[in-house]
């Protein structure tokens, strides 16, 4: 089989670094272009080390449609609300592409000025966009040309609910996530407040009301529950380089005992290679580290008649860039663990 051949376009950032690294041993893969605008002329294994004799590629500028006609796959992984200038150009020159930031992640084009204070330059594009969550859209994603990557958070929260929304168990309304994410989630340039004083011994909740993470858990899940869906999400700092822990708090709709509920997890997730889910033990993002997996339980309080459901991920593994590659598989007809199927790191 020939190789794909993979450009990765804002390769500079934690996200596309992370993507190059899982490609650089993809058996299927071989990667044409990197980019970055910031740190172009420089060798890729220059700005980040653990990539010598790997990875020595020069990071060059962006010419979307030099890469789009050089490439079958794109990754772009760049601040929201820049990819849709370059994707339309990418597509042309007949290379699929896979964006890990928000730009085509919503279906509703007036949503983007709500909750990324900007309006779309494409929104002819976001209705052939596939939202890149294999375990609700797998079909859809074997298909498209335009993959919109889901958020680090929304993966977490969407597969802690997935089972219990499907199944018509839990409540519609009155659904709180909690969620906690290491400072990788920031990204390279996280800008103040992210330096090692202010981030060691500490953890602070942010983005309180409104995060734009919200959007797309909604969109999701009221796609599951074909009925309007909102959320109480609130996101934590805390002080790791990565990994999330999502603790999903949920009414329950009707009586439910933990091993039903657990049953119901197992049996939605038994065709989901990178999903775990834990009988005896609970998710910790330690086990997750550097993997694609997600660790997932359910509890159920049964004074409270709440259904808990917590989930564990790497935010740049499952959370980003083996996500990304997770769904490049699919979309070239590869197993999809190809490239991805290692254990987490220990400790």
């Amino acid at each position: 089989m020939q190789k794909i051949r993979a450009s990765v376009i804002g390769a500079s950032g934690y996200g596309g670094a992370e993507t190059v690294r899982l490609l650089t041993t993809h058996p299927q893969v071989e990667i044409v272009h990197i980019t970055a605008e910031t740190q172009q002329g420089q060798a890729m294994s220059h700005l980040y080390p653990n990539l010598r004799h790997f990875v020595d590629q020069i990071m060059v500028v962006v010419d979307a449609a030099r890469i789009g006609q050089g490439s079958d796959v794109t990754f772009v992984s760049l601040p929201s609300g820049q990819a849709m200038h370059m994707v339309p150009a990418l597509l042309e020159q007949g290379s699929k592409v896979i964006d890990l930031a928000a730009d085509f992640r919503l279906r509703d084009p007036s949503l983007y000025p709500i909750w990324y204070k900007f309006s779309h330059t494409a929104p002819a594009y976001l209705a052939e966009a596939v939202y890149g969550l294999p375990e609700l859209h797998r079909q859809a994603i074997l298909k498209t040309r335009l993959l919109a990557n889901p958020g680090c958070y929304p993966v977490a929260a969407l597969l802690a609910l997935i089972p219990l929304m499907r199944s018509g168990k839990i409540q519609t309304s009155g659904i709180v996530i909690d969620a906690k994410s290491g400072i990788s989630g920031a990204g390279r340039g996280g800008g103040g407040g992210f330096g090692f004083s202010e981030v060691n011994e500490n953890v602070r909740a942010y983005s309180v009301v409104g995060h734009n993470h919200t959007a797309e858990i909604e969109q999701e899940l009221t796609r599951v529950a074909s009925t309007p869906i909102q959320v109480i999400f609130t996101p934590h700092l805390i002080p790791m380089t990565r990994g999330i822990l999502a603790t999903v708090y949920a009414p329950l709709a009707e009586e439910l005992s933990e091993e039903d509920a657990l049953t119901l997890y197992c049996e939605t997730y038994s065709d989901a290679p990178f999903v775990r889910v834990l009988r005896n033990a609970l998710p910790e993002t330690k086990a997750t580290l550097g993997s694609n997996y997600c660790d997932i339980t359910v509890k159920i309080n049964v004074r409270t008649r709440t259904a808990i459901a917590i989930a564990a991920i790497d935010n740049l593994g499952r959370g980003a860039a083996g996500q990304a590659i997770q769904n490049m598989n699919l979309m070239f007809g590869l197993p999809e663990t190809t490239g991805l199927y290692f254990p987490g790191l220990f400790p």
